[in-house]
């Protein structure tokens, strides 16, 4: 799974009460030759520019997807362009690797979340989510070392919401988690339950999020009951004199 996953426990709401637990480049550029018949790396992609691609195509390694102009509907948006670092402790390392992959991983979660601004808090409650893309094979071939991210955000199971033309400081409005927070169609232990935004027809809402201690295994027991007190927590918080709440 490459798209960023909060590692924290979502805690989702009633929407009328209680709360539980729940859970590349623009089109492949040529190579270019210099007067002197030497080969230049292939631009990077560019920072600010929009595309249109699905949950299979986000998942991919890499992608040859053109870009479409940012004022027509597009579901991802390229917020940082960095270069990759495959030489580790003096290895040469490939750029499929689980070392130079978490690298990638790291830099672009925290982009994605630099950029939509918010609270860590708000952060882990929302739909948004980073992917990011490497060269080609080809392109690698021809010297390129980039990475690029891309902010998604997931109106479902399986496809992605159409980005505003604006998406700097995303989170940061008083209405935000109303339109991208993370909500549920059903309780979380139903058949039926789907995470949606929070624009969407819904039942449920995530308030809260918290991190398990270190070493608790998720959907143990001990988890289970960490996630408990918490949600039990903030039900009492959202409404103190109420008794039928449900989390």
């Amino acid at each position: 799974m490459r798209l960023r996953v909060s590692v924290a426990v979502a805690l989702l709401v009633l929407a009328a009460a209680g709360c539980s637990s729940g859970d590349g480049p623009a089109s492949a550029p040529a190579t270019a030759t210099t007067g002197a018949g030497t080969t230049a790396p292939p631009k990077a992609p560019r920072v600010g520019a929009c595309y249109r691609l699905d949950v299979g195509a986000a998942l991919r390694a890499t992608s040859n997807r053109p870009s479409v102009p940012c004022a027509r509907r597009h579901t991802s948006v390229t917020v940082s362009v960095g270069t990759i670092r495959p030489v580790v402790d003096g290895h040469l390392l490939a750029l499929d690797s689980t070392r130079v992959q978490r690298q990638i991983a790291d830099r672009c979660r925290r982009a994605v979340d630099a950029h939509v601004g918010g609270s860590v808090s708000r952060q882990r409650l929302s739909r948004v989510q980073a992917v990011w893309f490497n060269p080609t094979p080809e392109q690698v071939d021809a010297g390129a070392l980039w990475y690029r991210c891309d902010l998604v955000i997931s109106a479902g199971n399986r496809a992605f919401a159409a980005l505003p033309r604006r998406t700097t400081g995303l989170l940061n409005g008083a209405s935000a988690m109303s339109r991208w927070g993370t909500c549920g169609t059903a309780a979380p232990s139903a058949t039926s339950f789907q995470r949606v935004l929070c624009s969407a027809r819904h039942s449920w809402r995530a308030r809260a999020t918290t991190t398990l201690p270190a070493g608790t295994a998720y959907l143990s027991k001990a988890a289970t009951k960490v996630a408990n007190g918490r949600c039990r927590d903030v039900a009492a918080g959202l409404s103190p004199h109420s008794s039928k709440l449900r989390w």
